[in-house]
């Protein structure tokens, strides 16, 4: 059987915590910045936690 692979897109774009949580980007912070306050953009560069339903496919992804 041949090893699993890590799906590098995934990689990028997720990391795993000490403790095992998946951390991702938030959305919506790349353009059309000037009609957003300054306290949501702020909240845009704190890292979120991936959701329950999409924790088992993403860690699949990265080969966990």
């Amino acid at each position: 059987m041949p090893k699993m692979k890590t799906h590098k897109g995934t990689a990028k774009r997720f990391r795993v915590t000490a403790g095992g949580k998946i951390m991702r980007r938030r959305a919506f912070r790349s353009h059309i910045l000037e009609k957003k306050s300054p306290k949501r953009k702020r909240r845009f560069g704190v890292p979120a936690t991936v959701s329950g339903s999409d924790v088992q496919a993403v860690r699949r992804l990265l080969g966990e």
